[in-house]
């Protein structure tokens, strides 16, 4: 559900200039990334389950023994049909900065500059570099980085949110160990990026200046 405050014009801000980078044409040299966390627990089941049967369906116990969790790093980018995840014990500032790192300097070597759409986070800062790498080495990442911030509230206008959901409902519920992790999740973005699965995202500027319009700080004459 969309979560929308009230008129204000920083949040305008940001949405237009989200939704801006939305319709923009694709360009290997200016990538457009949509980054997100999201976390997944380690459920292991105590009892095994009973096969289905005809007229009968799969039935499990409701035991089970918790492993911790796990965060998925992800990012997806709405314009090629692609998508990455990383699978990390913590998700800290160190851990965006390196997600950050590996997306210049492995996902997109040959890019000129990556355009990433990411919430308002405390993490999610060009300050994390800093605090991760060298100064030139940090410097040297964020010049080929773009942030677009989604508004505060506003995490709805960021796609990879669509991304992960359709990864929670495609993920077994009981995933034991990281091994098992791993293993499900290379397998669904393998899947995912060889159907070159997009978002049908029709939401644009023209449209929230008519359906938020009550967004929209009111002009005086």
């Amino acid at each position: 559900m969309w979560c929308i405050p009230e008129a204000s014009a920083e949040y305008v801000a940001c949405m237009e200039e989200v939704l801006e980078q939305y319709q923009r044409e694709y360009d290997p040299r200016y990538p457009l990334v949509c980054y997100d966390e999201w976390v997944k627990q380690l459920i292991e089941t105590t009892r095994p389950g009973r096969p289905a049967r005809p007229g009968q369906a799969q039935r499990q116990d409701y035991e089970y023994r918790r492993h911790g969790v796990r965060n998925l790093l992800v990012s997806f980018e709405p314009l090629a049909g692609k998508r990455h995840i990383q699978i990390t014990q913590r998700r800290r500032r160190q851990e965006f900065a390196h997600y950050m790192k590996w997306l210049v300097d492995e996902v997109h070597p040959e890019a000129l500059v990556v355009h990433v759409v990411l919430d308002q986070l405390n993490t999610h800062r060009a300050a994390a570099l800093y605090e991760t790498f060298p100064p030139a080495e940090a410097r040297r990442i964020l010049r080929r980085l773009a942030f677009h911030y989604t508004p505060k509230h506003g995490s709805w206008l960021n796609m990879v949110e669509i991304e992960l959901s359709v990864i929670g409902r495609k993920l077994k519920h009981y995933i034991p160990d990281e091994q098992t992790l791993v293993r499900e999740v290379n397998a669904l973005v393998e899947q995912r990026n060889a159907a070159q699965a997009h978002v049908n995202w029709q939401f644009h500027n023209e449209n929230a200046r008519i359906k938020l319009h009550k967004l929209y700080p009111s002009i005086p004459a």
